[in-house]
C-alpha cells in the first residue's frame, strides 16, 4: 500500500521531518538494511583478517594496498556523485510521466452522462457499456505491466467473472487474431458503438460526437503511453553503469577505510577506530540513491511505494458506472440559494478559522507602496510651457494611496499639469477647484 505522510508535513512543526525517520514501511532502512549487513559483514572480516591473521609483514603489504586503494575513494576517479544525480533524476521523470499517464475515465464518463441520452433501459445499458469497454481497456493494459494486477486476473477468464467483459465479448476478442497487445481492442468497441448511438439519435449531433471521440482518444493515448513505458526502458547500460559505479566505489572503501595501526605513522591514520562512521553514512546515502532509483524506475510492482493498481481500478469503475447510471439526469431541486436577496454577503467562519476573516484581502504587491511627492510629478519631454493648478489628490488605487495621506508621507495638495491649448478656456472644474482652495484659506 502507498505510503502517505501529507498529514504529518502539512504545517512546518518542530521535528516535523525527523518524525518520518521513525517509520519501517515504505522507509530506506527497509530498502537498504540487507546490503547494509553484507557491507558491514565484508568490512569486518577484513578488519579482523588484518588485524589478527596476518603476520608484520603482511600487515605492511595490507596497508600499501589500503592505502593505494583509499586514493580511488577520496578522489573523483569514479564519479559516483555526477552518475548517481543524473540516472536518478531520469528516473524520477520517468515515474512522475508514468504517474500523469495513467488512464483515469472521469472526463469521458462525464461526457457520456451528459451527451448520450435516454431515461429508458437500452439508454441506460448503452451508457454502462461505454463505460466497461472503457474500464474493460485499462485493464487489459494494466494486467500486462503491473504484476499486481496480473496476480488479480492471470487469464481472461477471470477478467470475465468481474464483470469487465462478457463472454461473447471475449470470443470475439480471442477470435481476432494479433501478435500485439489487443488492449485498444474494447475502444474500438466504444467508438462503433457511439456510432450507432448516433445514428439512433441517443448521440443529438455531430459535435457532441466529436467530443466523444476526443475525450476517447485521450484515454486510448494514455493507455499507450503506459505500454510504450513499460516496453521502452531507461538503457539498461546506463543502468548497469550507474551500479557498477557504486558497487566498485565502496568495494574500494571495504580494504581503503580501513583503520590502520596509529603507530606506523600514515597519514590520516592516527586514531585506531573499529566502526568507520562516516564511511557507513556515505554507503547510506549512496547506495541509498541507488535504491530510490530502483525503487521508482518501474512504480507497477509491489514496493511499498508502488502504485495501487487494483484500488485505482475499483474505484474507475465504481464512480465511472455512477456517473452514467444513478446520476443521469438525477438532479436536486433547483431552489434559490440562502444569499438570493443579499447583495454583499459574508460566508461564515468556524471558531478556529475565524482569524483569517481579519486578514486584509491582497490586492497586489505594489498596491500599498509608498511615493513621494516627486515620483507623482508630470514631466513633458518637449519641455513646452504649462500652467499649474493645485486639485485635492486623489487616490488612483482607492484604499491604498488614501492610507498614504493619512500617513503624512505625501502632501494633501499636488500640482496638476495642463496643456497650454486649454489655458484660454479653463473649464469649470478648474474654476471651482481654485475657488474651493481660495475658500479654504479664508476659513484658516
Amino acid at each position: 500500500m502507498t505510503v502517505s505522510y501529507s498529514l504529518e508535513v502539512a504545517n512546518v512543526k518542530f521535528y516535523g521531518f525527523s518524525r518520518l525517520l521513525f517509520r519501517w514501511k515504505g522507509s530506506i532502512y527497509r530498502l537498504l538494511y540487507k546490503e547494509l549487513l553484507v557491507f558491514c559483514g565484508v568490512y569486518l572480516f577484513f578488519s579482523v583478517f588484518y588485524r589478527v591473521l596476518l603476520t608484520s609483514k603482511q600487515q605492511d603489504l595490507f596497508e600499501r594496498v589500503s592505502i593505494y586503494c583509499d586514493q580511488f575513494t577520496n578522489t573523483n576517479f569514479i564519479p559516483v556523485l555526477f552518475v548517481l544525480g543524473f540516472y536518478v533524476t531520469l528516473a524520477f521523470n520517468r515515474w512522475w510521466g508514468q504517474y500523469t499517464s495513467f488512464p483515469l475515465p472521469d472526463n469521458l464518463m462525464m461526457v457520456v452522462s451528459g451527451n448520450v441520452h435516454g431515461s429508458d433501459e437500452t439508454g441506460r445499458l448503452l451508457r454502462r457499456t461505454l463505460m466497461r469497454y472503457a474500464n474493460l481497456s485499462s485493464v487489459l493494459i494494466l494486467r500486462s505491466i503491473s504484476t499486481r494486477v496480473l496476480k488479480r486476473f492471470p487469464t481472461l477468464d477471470h477478467i470475465v467473472e468481474a464483470g469487465f467483459m462478457t463472454p461473447l465479448e471475449l470470443k470475439k476478442f480471442e477470435s481476432l487474431h494479433s501478435d500485439f497487445n489487443k488492449y485498444w481492442m474494447p475502444l474500438t468497441w466504444f467508438s462503433n458503438l457511439a456510432s450507432r448511438a448516433r445514428e439512433e439519435g441517443r448521440v443529438r449531433d455531430d459535435i457532441a460526437l466529436r467530443l466523444l471521440m476526443d475525450e476517447l482518444n485521450n484515454y486510448r493515448a494514455k493507455c499507450s503511453l503506459l505500454f510504450h513505458y513499460d516496453w521502452i526502458s531507461i538503457p539498461l547500460v546506463y543502468t548497469q553503469v550507474v551500479t557498477i559505479a557504486v558497487y566498485s566505489f565502496f568495494a574500494f572503501c571495504v580494504i581503503g577505510r580501513q583503520f590502520l595501526n596509529p603507530e606506523k605513522g600514515y597519514s590520516g591514520h592516527k586514531v585506531d577506530m573499529y566502526v568507520p562512521v562516516f564511511t557507513l553514512l556515505q554507503f547510506f546515502f549512496y547506495t541509498g540513491w541507488l535504491k530510490v532509483g530502483e525503487l521508482i524506475i518501474n512504480p507497477f510492482g509491489e514496493d511499498d511505494d508502488d502504485f495501487e493498481t487494483n484500488q485505482l481500478i475499483d474505484r474507475n469503475m465504481q464512480v465511472s458506472m455512477l456517473a452514467v447510471d444513478d446520476m443521469y439526469q438525477n438532479l436536486a431541486p433547483i431552489v434559490k440559494d440562502k444569499h438570493w436577496t443579499q447583495s454583499h454577503f459574508s460566508i461564515p467562519y468556524t471558531q478556529s478559522s475565524a482569524a483569517e476573516a481579519l486578514r486584509p484581502a491582497f490586492k497586489g504587491s505594489a498596491f500599498d507602496m509608498r511615493l513621494s511627492a516627486e515620483d507623482l510629478e508630470l514631466h513633458r519631454p518637449t519641455g513646452e510651457p504649462v500652467n499649474t493648478q493645485y486639485l485635492p489628490l486623489r487616490g488612483c488605487q482607492g484604499d491604498g494611496l488614501d492610507g498614504l495621506l493619512r500617513s503624512g508621507s505625501l502632501p494633501h495638495l499636488m500640482d496638476v499639469l495642463t496643456d497650454p491649448d486649454e489655458d484660454d478656456e479653463p473649464d469649470e472644474a478648474g474654476t471651482n477647484s481654485i475657488s474651493h482652495k481660495e475658500q479654504e484659506k479664508e476659513e484658516v
